[in-house]
């Protein structure tokens, strides 16, 4: 019997770079990452994406997408709540 393994952080760099259009800054091994800002970062194992914007040392939680196969949709959709 084979297992397959998915593991979204693998590509969750990569995958803001092609959505937002910039490198990010990582940030807690691969499952965080900072643009400006803005922290994305999955939780929850790897089934939700908090969106985050930085205060200094304070966070505000500004939305949670949930995450289902595609890593790519979550950070459509964070990327158009952010750019509303």
């Amino acid at each position: 019997m084979k297992k397959t393994f998915v593991d979204r952080a693998a590509d969750f760099v990569l995958a803001v770079e092609r959505v937002f259009g910039e490198r990010p800054r990582v940030l807690d091994g691969s499952r965080a990452v900072q643009l400006g800002d803005v922290r994305l970062s999955l939780e929850a194992g790897e089934r939700e994406l908090c969106l985050i914007r930085m205060h200094g040392a304070l966070a505000e939680y500004l939305a949670v997408f949930e995450v289902r196969g595609d890593i790519e949709v979550p950070l459509l959709r964070a990327k158009e709540f952010l750019d509303a």
